[in-house]
């Protein structure tokens, strides 16, 4: 497992580590987030297609508040506007913008993948 390698994709290991204290507390909340992460985009999905914005927001604070600690800026970004156009019941912005959210969850969950593997 190289932090090197997690800087060079973009994570923010370094406030990360500020936030968790050290890499072994790091590595620990990613495996979790790993775990849960899958179900939690799965839940957006179908509150998606069901248009349940109440719901769905909750995910997606969950889903940003756990990028941001885990040093994902990008994803914590993308989640943070779905929380927010979800709390205004802005069914459309959710639409039009939900395969920008799942991409950068893809990527994260790749680069994650790989690090965990090294």
């Amino acid at each position: 497992m190289d932090i090197e390698y997690l800087k060079s994709n973009g994570v923010d290991i370094d406030s990360s580590l500020e936030l968790l204290g050290d890499i072994e507390t790091y590595n620990e909340i990613l495996e979790t987030f790993i775990e849960e992460s899958k179900e939690k985009v799965e839940r957006l999905k179908k509150n998606k297609e069901l248009k349940n914005l109440e719901n769905y927001s909750i995910d997606a604070h969950s889903l940003k508040s756990d990028s941001k600690y885990l040093g994902f800026k990008k994803l914590a970004d993308i989640s943070y506007n779905h929380e927010l156009k979800s709390k205004e019941g802005d069914i459309n912005y959710i639409e039009n913008n939900f395969d920008e959210l799942i991409n950068e969850y893809n990527k994260v969950m790749e680069i994650v993948n790989k690090y965990m593997e090294g």
